[in-house]
């Protein structure tokens, strides 16, 4: 019963951050949310205990719990180190994939689309940004693999925060593509979709955020 409640507390959480109810920044007061789901203060520190593991939240001590507000400059700075990795990890992969490998990487598209039927919006945030973790994986690299999952976990936040269903549908569909050029041993082709992949998905970020209630009970409503 109570690891249920603290799932719940988690996942509606969880969403009114992704759905720009709760701002990064925002006090997450543990007695507030205790009177708003009618469960005890033990089982609101341990669903803000699980979001700050999932990043989401920071714990800070003598202040409490707060939204966390990830950088955009960071983001940025993020995004440009993987167009410089994963474009040659493109060209690469497309050089020397095995019909097998090609099958795994499909595998994962199908997963991602799951996800973003499902509106799962931190699975299909987890989902799209494996996929190039898994690309470096099925190369057998396990250094670029290590980097890339480093460099994904610092701007998965930002992009589970400021990207729409849409916007990763239309990365999904791109994940489609770039595994045809890479199925076809298309090197040239797989670099050039691989950096336009990388674009969008910056550009799509929406960073302009809608003014935040500061009544917890109005945002988790």
């Amino acid at each position: 019963m109570e690891s249920s409640s603290t799932a719940m507390i988690v996942q509606a959480l969880t969403r009114a951050i992704v759905e720009h109810r709760l701002l990064p920044g925002s006090k997450l007061a543990e007695q507030k949310l205790a009177d708003h789901f009618g469960v005890s203060r033990t089982l609101v520190r341990q669903a803000l205990l699980q979001l700050s593991q999932h990043q989401l939240v920071t714990l800070e001590p003598a202040r409490g719990a707060f939204v966390a507000a990830p950088s955009v400059d960071e983001a940025r700075q993020v995004f440009a180190v993987r167009r410089m990795l994963e474009c040659e990890m493109a060209r690469a992969f497309a050089l020397q994939c095995t019909p097998a490998q090609i099958r795994a990487l499909r595998a994962h598209i199908a997963q991602e689309k799951s996800a973003i039927d499902r509106d799962d919006a931190s699975g299909r945030a987890e989902l799209l940004g494996d996929f190039h973790v898994r690309m470096a994986e099925l190369m057998g690299n396990a250094v670029l693999a290590q980097m890339l999952g480093q460099l994904i976990a610092r701007c998965a936040l930002i992009t589970l925060m400021y990207q729409s269903s849409r916007e990763a549908r239309h990365s999904s569909d791109e994940h489609v593509q770039l595994v045809r050029a890479l199925a076809a041993h298309d090197a040239d082709g797989a670099a050039r979709l691989m950096a336009e992949h990388l674009a969008h998905v910056e550009q799509d970020l929406t960073f302009e955020r809608p003014v935040p209630s500061n009544d917890i009970t109005l945002a988790l409503s």
